[in-house]
């Protein structure tokens, strides 16, 4: 038994208007990034490794009191991250959705489209690398969308696809 942990997050919107015609309205792609880290040793090193660089940086007067945030932050800010994680094992998977090519009946509704989103992607990571085993624990952190309401909807989509795919003790 391993504790394995997954860490998420999103890119791209929900409009599936075509964006040669609505210029900055809808993203052409939306995508579902994670990242696992195996075992609570390695989680807590990575963990202690990124709080150590947040502590530099404020040390040399480069705040920064939130989140990494590789859009917002400074370059120098994303290389020394960058240089961070590259010290650490880590599998990293992405699933780049083409909007335009989803079935209508994929994109009905947010939730919906997300739920599929998340189920081809876990479906892939799974099938191809053959990580989660039974018996593992999983952790989940998935990124948080919209409103109180609508951020319970897309965890319960999240939840379900990781039923459906992963043969892991899932922590809720």
């Amino acid at each position: 038994m391993v504790r394995k942990y997954l860490f998420a997050d999103e890119s791209g919107n929900f409009d599936f208007r075509d964006p040669a015609r609505v210029p900055n309205g809808p993203s052409r792609y939306f995508s579902v990034g994670t990242i696992m880290v195996e075992g609570d040793e390695a989680l807590g090193r990575l963990d202690a490794d990124l709080l150590t660089l947040k502590r530099d940086l404020a040390w040399k007067n480069i705040v920064h009191d939130s989140a990494f945030h590789a859009t917002e932050d400074p370059q120098e800010v994303r290389d020394q991250v960058f240089d961070t994680l590259g010290g650490h094992d880590f599998a990293v998977d992405v699933t780049l959705l083409e909007k335009s090519k989803a079935q209508p009946h994929l994109h009905t509704d947010d939730v919906t489209f997300y739920r599929y989103a998340w189920w081809f992607h876990l479906r892939a990571v799974v099938g191809r690398l053959g990580r989660i085993r039974p018996g593992d624990e999983l952790m989940v952190a998935a990124a948080s969308l919209g409103t109180k309401r609508r951020k319970r909807a897309f965890k319960r989509a999240v939840e379900e696809v990781v039923d459906q795919c992963l043969p892991a003790k899932i922590a809720r």
